[in-house]
């Protein structure tokens, strides 16, 4: 197959939509809606754990039966957005997700709350790669889809920490049913501009026959992992239901791994993840999310248990770590990325992060917010916002129409399964930094205020001790984007390939010409 001249930054034969910046309205409003949920739910927990009754131990279902869904279905969602269409999968998923949030707002008891946040999960894993696969087949030109996706990755980089300051209004001022209720509306918005306005190329579904034993090991495998990691949290890591689901899931991956390699029409091609910058992209961003995911819930608890901050002022004290990702995505990420190559965005731009992330290990009970917090979060969210544009650009530039939606799913993918081990690794280091410094103080606290204050020096010990392992996390995710990400300049990048959907499994791979 030999290499077709084309305009710089455009796939050969891609006529763009007319309505294409009116389709990412739309597009990026869902993928505000599916973040915010992320951590909307979390600030309205405790309530909702009175009102229902839901006992300390099943708790935590509240989270991991959303998490186990959507992290395990990913793979599988973005296969049907790429055999149903992206736009009917992207319309589905908003429609399920309101019905899902609809159920979790008028929820009556602990089993009608676990079943609709399973709910969730279940039509976000079919949105959220329409969504991000949408994008990538809508916007071909190198300077257009930087804008694109510097909109869609700061959405995804900030609208966590957005969650946090609409669920402490809406819990503290109105009721935690409505964390669940404001999807709606959300969902209504995003669903019909969708209906009316996106047109998806033609040409761009993958017809190939459902790979049926892939997306049941993928499932259940990717659910094993996330369970395992979220028990880990809770019972530890030598539990033996904990050992059981890693080993389970490491033998159905592997599993799948060897299927995906033989099937003529495979749920997940591996040609979508060997791709050096693919992979390189899939690693890093995995990484920085096991790093920031952990951070947002040990700056949450410092600035509520220590600081003794509301919901509302916490969510507020999370605004200039959004302030830097929104600048770092939209103004920087956007205005290099068609001037340098991807790698000298992203490694830089994780590097910004953990030093913003070393700035926050200095913290202690009676820390400055303005001397240490608002700087430590500004430069990492400026850092990560810096990076996120360009990744998840790369991780769908080049690949072939009808693997979009998988190419996106592990985008997904990457991040959810990154966000449980952040979490669960993240909070182990905590608490065993904690209990060792309190056993080792709190012999010298004669009253209960000195133990009282060994008690809050230890949490703090414990968030900084994780903090540091999250700095190496995220330098680390630095040298494998620099290492494995080659790619040149999107202006400058021409993707070839055939857009035939009949050939089957034996279409060209696509050539990246730089």
């Amino acid at each position: 197959m030999s290499a077709t001249a084309a305009p710089a930054g455009k796939a050969v034969g891609a006529v763009p939509d007319a309505n294409r910046w009116k389709a990412l309205v739309f597009i990026a409003l869902a993928q505000l809606m599916v973040v915010l949920d992320a951590t909307i739910v979390n600030i309205a927990l405790p309530s909702a754990q009175q009102d229902l009754g839901i006992s300390d131990g099943n708790r935590q279902w509240v989270v991991t039966a959303y998490a186990l869904a959507f992290g395990g279905l990913l793979l599988f969602g973005g296969r049907i957005a790429d055999l149903w269409g992206r736009k009917r999968a992207f319309v589905l998923g908003l429609g399920g997700f309101a019905v899902a949030s609809a159920l979790g707002g008028a929820a009556t008891n602990e089993a009608m709350m676990f079943g609709a946040r399973a709910l969730q999960g279940v039509f976000g894993a079919l949105l959220a790669p329409a969504a991000l696969s949408l994008l990538a087949v809508m916007f071909t030109d190198g300077k257009e889809r930087a804008k694109a996706f510097g909109i869609y990755g700061a959405i995804a980089g900030g609208g966590g920490a957005v969650g946090l300051i609409l669920g402490g209004f809406l819990t503290e001022y109105l009721d935690w049913r409505w964390t669940f209720f404001v999807n709606i509306p959300f969902a209504v918005v995003a669903a019909a501009g969708a209906y009316f306005v996106i047109r998806e190329p033609e040409g761009s579904r993958n017809r190939s026959p459902l790979d049926i034993p892939g997306v049941v090991l993928s499932t259940v495998g990717l659910v094993a992992l996330v369970y395992g990691f979220t028990r880990a949290e809770s019972e530890g890591w030598s539990d033996s239901l904990t050992i059981g689901m890693f080993v389970a899931s490491a033998v159905l991956l592997a599993a799948f791994v060897a299927v995906e390699a033989k099937v003529k029409a495979p749920l997940l091609p591996l040609r979508v993840i060997t791709e050096r910058n693919r992979g390189g992209i899939y690693l890093s961003l995995g990484l920085a999310i096991i790093a920031m995911f952990g951070l947002f819930l040990f700056l949450t608890y410092y600035l509520q248990v220590v600081q003794g901050y509301s919901p509302v002022k916490t969510g507020f004290a999370f605004l200039p770590m959004i302030a830097g990702m929104i600048t770092g995505s939209t103004q920087i990420g956007t205005r290099l990325m068609t001037r340098v190559a991807p790698r000298l965005l992203m490694g830089p731009g994780f590097l910004v992060a953990a030093l913003g992330m070393l700035l926050l290990t200095q913290l202690e009970i009676d820390t400055s917010y303005a001397a240490v917090l608002l700087p430590g979060m500004l430069l990492l969210g400026l850092g990560m916002g810096t990076a996120f544009m360009p990744a998840m650009s790369l991780a769908t530039l080049g690949v072939e129409p009808r693997d979009s939606g998988v190419a996106s799913a592990m985008v997904n993918t990457s991040q959810q399964v990154g966000g449980a081990i952040g979490t669960a690794l993240l909070n182990t280091i905590a608490a065993s930094a904690t209990t060792s410094y309190i056993t080792d103080h709190i012999g010298g606290a004669t009253s209960p205020a000195q133990q009282q204050l060994v008690q809050l020096e230890g949490q703090v010990q414990g968030y900084t001790s994780a903090i540091w392992f999250a700095v190496g996390i995220l330098v680390a995710a630095a040298a494998i984007a620099m290492t494995f990400i080659n790619a040149g300049r999107p202006a400058d990048t021409v993707v070839t390939g055939s857009a035939d959907e009949t050939a089957g499994d034996e279409l060209p791979i696509p050539v990246v010409a730089h």
